[in-house]
């Protein structure tokens, strides 16, 4: 998909997955101010989701912002702006953000902190739109599912660590076992040193070796198959990318609403406070980077029984990671030990997809489905680890839509990928559908989970359905 030198351009790919840190570290520390602000400011269920709402659907304003500037200017924007010089002017935009964290919490302001998270994510989403396809196309247009995964991985270092490091910040501990009193003004501190890591990458990312422009060539399974695929008008004339626009708004969607809706099920079905909570968000957040390091190990050009060590030792590397951190916050592991066994279906499905994206979609939505039923069905920790090993099967969703949706786009691949980071917005909108449903008087916030499971079914669908579409234009993923 792009030029051979810039698959040996390993420094301007680290580079480039860097930044994914700082996407998983807000998205996952927005779950510990749900709870507090829900309690602090006396907010329903619903209410407090406003949080996830405003962060989310930035990333559709952003995408429409985009595509509507591309449009009126009669070109795209990274093509003339530059693919490096975009992710750096949406690290700005985002440490912009930061800045009204302070007098939100000054003032325990929920209108201004979801303001500041709104900007943020309009930061976010112009990164999204550059970093996705770059990491995608720098390197064989074959493992880029895998590639991603990898990057994922990296999002999620940031996804364990958030919630911690924000839950020390509100609650002054890291301990769990002690009484803890929230304190909302204190939440300014990291985000106003999260706002000057932003600028600092801001200029490492100006003066990176990753490219300004990219070459889009046809895909190598294209030319493989020999079948001309006929140019068309726009992005949104390839059914890969529709069907996928909706998978991508689903995906995230059962992923926040999953995690943002936790500690209120743990809180009415277990009895746990939201000061000691945090351990289990982060695993949560923390699974997907099990999930995602399991699967990078396609990403390198590995054979034999070195690949079948690290597909079952990556995972455990990673779970070792969420140990670690825990441990230095002085949480008491035991509760965590059982959720190895858990990780044995993951390795499984992992084996078992071959890592044909179509086919690992599939086998992960089928396991969605199954975690959320134990969840609904079960009770007490039983249904907090189902609903935890949700973070497993959503892992690798992300890369396998992506690299799907975009398949077979040629020069329409920008556009493509602002489309489908516009359905981020998901998360917003599934995890306010889930808080509203979730009240006493409708579904329960344990049968709220439903909301998830409608989501898992569309994904698999998409799975299936992708593949005759790709094939129909001489696009196949021969594993």
């Amino acid at each position: 998909m792009v030029k051979s030198q810039s698959t040996q351009n390993n420094t301007a790919l680290v580079t480039i997955v860097s930044v994914f840190f700082f996407w998983g570290f807000v998205a996952a520390s927005n779950d510990i101010l749900i709870p507090v602000f829900k309690e602090k400011l006396n907010l329903l269920q619903w209410q407090s989701q406003m949080i996830s709402f405003a962060f989310y659907v930035a990333y559709t304003v952003g995408s429409l912002i985009y595509y509507f500037i591309s449009k009126s200017s009669g070109g795209d924007i990274l093509n003339r702006l530059g693919y490096k010089n975009g992710i750096a002017l949406g690290l700005v935009i985002s440490a912009i953000g930061t800045l009204l964290f302070y007098p939100a919490a000054e003032t325990a302001s929920f209108p201004l902190m979801i303001s500041g998270l709104f900007i943020v994510g309009l930061g976010f989403s112009l990164q999204q739109t550059a970093a996705n396809p770059l990491t995608i196309m720098m390197g064989d247009p074959s493992k880029g599912s895998q590639r991603l995964s990898l990057a994922g991985g990296v999002n999620n270092v940031g996804t364990t660590i958030g919630p911690l490091l924000v839950s020390f910040a509100i609650f002054g501990t890291l301990a769990t076992g002690t009484t803890s009193v929230a304190s909302i003004e204190s939440i300014k501190i990291p985000y106003l040193i999260l706002g000057a890591a932003f600028l600092v990458f801001a200029l490492i990312f100006k003066f990176s070796s990753i490219p300004n422009k990219i070459s889009v060539d046809e895909p190598a399974e294209v030319q493989e198959n020999n079948v001309s695929k006929t140019d068309r008008a726009n992005a949104l004339k390839y059914p890969q990318l529709v069907l996928g626009m909706i998978a991508i708004f689903l995906y995230v969607g059962v992923e926040v609403s999953t995690a943002g809706n936790l500690s209120e099920f743990m809180k009415q079905e277990v009895g746990m406070t939201a000061d000691r909570v945090a351990p289990y968000i982060s695993l949560f957040w923390a699974s997907l980077m099990i999930g995602r390091w399991t699967s990078s190990v396609g990403a390198f050009n590995l054979k034999g029984g070195l690949k079948t060590t690290l597909n079952f030792l990556m995972p455990y590397i990673a779970f070792g990671v969420f140990l670690m951190v825990n441990k230095i916050a002085n949480h008491d592991l035991t509760p965590f030990y059982i959720y190895g066994f858990v990780i044995l279906a993951l390795i499984g499905a992992d084996i078992a997809s071959k890592g044909n994206p179509a086919r690992q979609l599939f086998i992960f939505s089928i396991l969605g489905i199954v975690a959320l039923g134990v969840g609904m069905l079960g009770s007490g920790m039983v249904s907090v680890y189902a609903f935890i090993s949700v973070g497993l099967f959503c892992s690798t969703l992300w890369p396998c839509i992506f690299t799907l949706a975009i398949s077979g786009l040629g020069k329409h691949t920008n556009q493509g990928s602002s489309f489908l980071i516009m359905m981020i917005m998901g998360g917003g909108f599934i995890s306010l559908l889930q808080g509203v449903l979730a009240e006493d008087n409708l579904l329960g916030i344990q049968w709220s989970y439903l909301v998830g499971v409608a989501c898992f079914v569309y994904l698999g669908y998409y799975a299936w359905k992708v593949n005759s579409i790709l094939k129909a234009q001489g696009i196949a993923f021969h594993k």
